[in-house]
């Protein structure tokens, strides 16, 4: 009878086990020559350092508030204020007083430039610390009327400081301008379809999303002045057309 039994040749390693396991030493090696470096990932050394954080006006210490003015007296009022916070040493408490501004473009005698106009005219915005040396400070400041927003209630005591603004309003309000050298994003023309008294949503700029009512059209320069609902106050701000949007 014939042995059919297959043999397995000696010198097979097909199931070999090591008997000796490498040392650690030789294996931290193996692994690292295994392992692709950054480079040869397409990840460079800028790509894993570290991004420094954004400095957005919304994180630095405080919070913001909006104060009323006498119109026509921003500029004065904010010289006053800034005079006071020096005068009763709350430099660590009130730390910033702003006139937002937007960059419009206009023409005159035929020429181009570009000039600085306030975003809502009557208004300041301050970053401070809630305490009632600021409130004290900034309420009793001539030509400063108050702050804007309904007092705080906090339990049964009530809170003379208003909610301060959301960072979506800061970062609207006090928006970094582009440097210079930038080239500024290109529009297309828009058409005349706009009618006085139309309802229109505002697409950017810092009063995007805001929605308001067209009061009046300047179809040569094409541009329109939107009755806004700001702060509780109905404000008329200029736009372009193509800033807007029909509802």
């Amino acid at each position: 009878m014939s042995d059919d039994t297959t043999t397995v040749p000696e010198d097979s390693d097909l199931f070999a086990i090591p008997t000796d396991p490498p040392e650690p030493e030789a294996a931290a090696e193996a692994v690292a020559e295994e392992t692709p470096a950054p480079e040869e990932l397409g990840v460079g050394e800028e790509t894993l350092a570290e991004v420094p954080p954004e400095d957005s006006p919304f994180t630095r210490p405080g919070r913001w508030y909006v104060v009323h003015t006498q119109s026509g007296y921003e500029k004065k009022a904010k010289s006053n204020l800034e005079a006071r916070i020096g005068s009763m040493n709350l430099e660590d408490e009130v730390f910033e007083v702003v006139i937002p501004t937007e960059d419009v473009v206009e023409f005159k005698n035929g020429k181009k430039q570009v000039v600085q106009k306030k975003v809502f005219p009557g208004y300041l915005l301050v970053r401070c610390f809630d305490t009632p040396p600021a409130w004290e400070c900034i309420r009793n400041t001539p030509l400063i009327t108050g702050f804007v927003g309904a007092p705080r209630v906090q339990g049964s005591r009530r809170n003379p400081w208003p909610p301060p603004l959301t960072r979506r309003e800061v970062d609207n309000f006090l928006m970094v301008k582009p440097e210079l050298g930038g080239e500024a994003p290109k529009r297309t023309k828009p058409r005349l379809e706009y009618e006085e008294g139309e309802s229109v949503r505002v697409k950017e700029g810092p009063f995007a999303d805001f929605t308001g009512q067209i009061a009046e059209i300047n179809a040569d320069q094409l541009k329109l002045k939107v009755l806004v609902n700001i702060f509780g106050r109905e404000t008329l701000v200029e736009m372009d057309f193509g800033q807007v949007a029909k509802l």
